[in-house]
């Protein structure tokens, strides 16, 4: 786990580096798609839901949710990611919600710098933001 200093600001630069942004969503896509078959299945979105754990813990606190609840919410989140409603979630359709999910956070934190613990994760867009905006400084 390691700890950043981010704000919007620095969101915002990381998606709007398209070749970076666009690389690391691929790679993310990649890594979710189990089955090599080039689209997400509803259960390969799911799991790498669960695996986020966002749904199930509440300021890291584990929760109890019904199953049948989760279902649904995990149910809805694929409908959003699959613009087409082919049952698959394409390259192009992951990466343009990933977009919308990225350009929201960078709305949320705004211009005031926060303190975040985050994943040490290969996959992990918000430390590869992080990441992008550190190697900035380091070249400046």
């Amino acid at each position: 786990m390691g700890v950043v200093i981010i704000d919007g600001s620095t969101v915002q630069a990381f998606v709007d580096n398209e070749p970076v942004f666009n690389r690391s969503v691929n790679e993310q896509f990649a890594a979710l798609d189990v089955n090599g078959d080039g689209v997400l299945s509803r259960s390969e979105l799911r799991k790498a839901c669960e695996s986020f754990r966002l749904i199930e813990t509440h300021y890291g606190i584990d929760t109890v949710t019904p199953p049948e609840q989760l279902t649904q919410l995990y149910n809805s989140i694929f409908d959003k990611f699959d613009c087409d409603h082919n049952g698959t979630v394409d390259l192009e359709e992951f990466r343009s919600e990933i977009k919308k999910i990225m350009l929201a956070i960078a709305d949320g934190l705004g211009f005031s710098p926060i303190q975040m613990a985050i994943e040490d994760d290969d996959q992990n867009l918000l430390k590869k933001a992080a990441d992008l905006e550190a190697s900035k400084i380091s070249h400046a």
